[in-house]
């Protein structure tokens, strides 16, 4: 069900409607936005997104942290490094879309 055919009546019910605003709250922030597209490009451990960000270890790890719970970004470790990336294309599309709609402007 698309929201262009969608009728009053089949509303998603009240739980979906507040984890959808949840998640949108989450690309609220900038931070996350930056890092998100820095991992839109490659992954990255924390110190080099730190490095590239121009921010400190420890604001990215926190940032990660949101994104990770939020399944919008995974991490795989090797070694002692951990290295994150995008979760999967949903995230690539949303990103895409944001930009095409902040463009039409």
């Amino acid at each position: 069900m698309t929201m262009l055919s969608c009728k009053l009546d089949e509303l998603p019910d009240e739980e979906e409607m507040y984890d959808l605003a949840e998640l949108f709250k989450v690309f609220g922030d900038s931070t996350r936005i930056r890092i998100l597209f820095a991992l839109f490009a490659s992954e990255f451990c924390v110190n080099d997104l730190a490095e590239n960000l121009g921010m400190t270890q420890s604001a990215v790890s926190h940032q990660l942290k949101i994104l990770k719970m939020n399944s919008l970004v995974k991490s795989r470790r090797e070694g002692k490094q951990m290295y994150y990336y995008l979760a999967d294309d949903h995230v690539r599309t949303i990103i895409s879309m944001g930009r095409e709609h902040i463009e039409e402007k």
